[in-house]
């Protein structure tokens, strides 16, 4: 149900309390009293007065408000937001797991210790690459600390001067020549070829001396695999540089190729996209890299190690390592979610993963091809595909936008839209393996009805959303003036 929901401050009343608590003390003396003046509060918090009948009601209603995986079908490209099983959440809410304290002695930790060891295995089997950190937070976190590791490699061959040149294709995911410039290294664009893939002459015309590294996405943000990939390798690596694969697209090859078997160096993981973390809504991720064996000693400290007697340690004496790149070992909680996603599916359930989540989008792309012409000759695709929607635009009027605000009233979370931006009025399909067909011939009719409403009735697109709780915003306004912070004087505006 959509209704207005006013702001929790709209719902204060003076003297209102959720729970009352005595005046706190130490050894019966005011806890004010121990407090330096110069430390105290100069008025009370400016936080609303509510009751707690009153409080749960406002939260649970905006609860049921957010989109998610759990209530719809969520179909947006290159971010591969599949189902989360709920047997992951009850494991990883297990006191044993949930109460340990980040800086308990590894001897008190060895539960979590063996269970982390055992993914890096498991991620260094699906990659090829031996050599993993859980360390990174997120995608763009591990992309970042990959590239420092390069760094930190070409300094111990004394090349890190010369090396300074980052090559990404025009396709690449935006976190990539974003994690390059952070990194302190130069960026530049490789061309695609007519087919949607690197195109080789500008690659090798762009890779000289001052090469570092090579940031590909295999299979590519169209959901192309790109099939040279061999032959890219080799111009990188007899440039003397390093290729690097954005694992973001890890889902449409588990257990039929490794990155680490077609040339990769260094690699991250999407965790919480790839296997099964709650994915969006800003919660904590997971971007694990993988390494070659040359890459070991640069990786992030501390590393899990065995000791000889069987234990498991952190060892954070390791002099080349580019040290570390957040608090304690990772999002703890989210990668044994993951761990717990391998071990119940195995290595053969794995590539049914994968061969799946391709098969569900090429049937969807199949059936939207009428309609939906997909870029760069509607070849087959992987796990995801990008329409090019500029026909209906030029015809109709109607724009990528429009259509996805169109599915908002359909139920229907959007696709990712212009996005790559190689293609005019992109629309970027994923559906995942976690689909059933019955849900995708849903979809597929809803895009379907949509085309033809452009034809007859374009106007309606153009008026979309109408079912939501709230209409069209006015986004230009809202990303150059956001109101990020509640003020009474803001709210009385309204």
């Amino acid at each position: 149900m959509f209704y207005d929901t006013p702001s929790i401050y709209e719902h204060h009343r003076d003297g209102r309390r959720c729970v009352s608590y005595p005046a706190p003390d130490v050894g019966g003396q005011p806890v004010e009293a121990m407090i330096p003046e110069s430390c105290r509060r100069k008025a009370p918090p400016a936080l609303p007065e509510v009751g707690e009948l009153d409080l749960v009601r406002h939260y649970v209603r905006l609860s049921q408000k957010c989109f998610t995986v759990d209530t719809n079908f969520y179909p947006l490209g290159s971010c591969t937001m599949k189902y989360n099983p709920k047997l992951h959440e009850t494991l990883a809410a297990l006191p044993g797991f949930a109460r340990v304290h980040p800086y308990a002695d590894p001897a008190d930790a060895q539960g979590w210790l063996i269970l982390l060891a055992g993914l890096e295995r498991m991620l260094a089997e699906v990659t090829g690459l031996p050599a993993v950190s859980l360390q990174p937070a997120a995608g763009a976190h591990g992309e970042f600390t990959a590239l420092l590791v390069a760094r930190a490699h070409f300094r111990e061959k004394g090349e890190d001067e010369q090396r300074t040149k980052v090559l990404v294709p025009d396709s690449a995911h935006g976190t990539n020549p974003a994690s390059a410039t952070v990194a302190g290294l130069d960026c530049i664009t490789v061309k695609s070829d007519d087919r949607g893939l690197v195109d080789l002459a500008d690659l090798e015309a762009k890779a000289g001396d001052d090469l570092a590294v090579f940031m590909i996405t295999n299979p590519n943000t169209l959901g192309l695999f790109e099939e040279r990939i061999v032959e890219i390798a080799k111009i990188v690596h007899d440039r003397g540089g390093l290729l690097y694969v954005d694992g973001a697209n890890l889902n449409a090859i588990l257990g039929i190729t490794r990155p680490g078997d077609f040339g990769a160096d260094m690699m991250h993981m999407n965790l919480h996209k790839t296997f099964t973390i709650p994915h969006g809504g800003g919660g904590p991720g997971a971007g694990p890299i993988a390494v070659t064996e040359a890459l070991r000693p640069f990786l992030p400290a501390p590393h899990i190690v065995e000791r000889e007697d069987g234990s498991f340690d952190l060892e954070a004496d390791i002099p080349k390592s580019i040290g570390r790149v957040r608090s304690f070992y990772g999002n703890a909680g989210n990668l044994l979610r993951s761990y717990v996603y391998l071990r119940r599916h195995g290595a053969r359930s794995l590539r049914a993963i994968s061969e799946n989540a391709v098969l569900n989008a090429n049937y969807i792309r199949a059936r939207l091809a009428e309609h939906y012409p997909t870029a760069y000759g509607g070849r087959p695709c992987m796990h995801e595909f990008v329409v090019d929607n500029s026909g209906m635009k030029e015809k109709y009027g109607v724009r990528t936008l429009d259509l996805a605000k169109r599915l908002i009233d359909h139920g229907i979370h959007p696709p990712t839209v212009y996005f790559p931006l190689i293609v005019d009025e992109a629309i970027m399909i994923e559906p995942t393996e976690t689909e059933s067909k019955a849900t995708l011939d849903q979809f597929i009719d809803i895009m379907i009805e949509i085309a033809k409403e452009a034809e007859s009735n374009p106007q309606a697109i153009l008026d979309a959303p109408t079912k939501s709780a709230v209409r069209r915003l006015d986004e230009v306004t809202a990303a150059r003036k956001p109101h990020v912070r509640h003020t009474p004087e803001a709210d009385a505006a309204e």
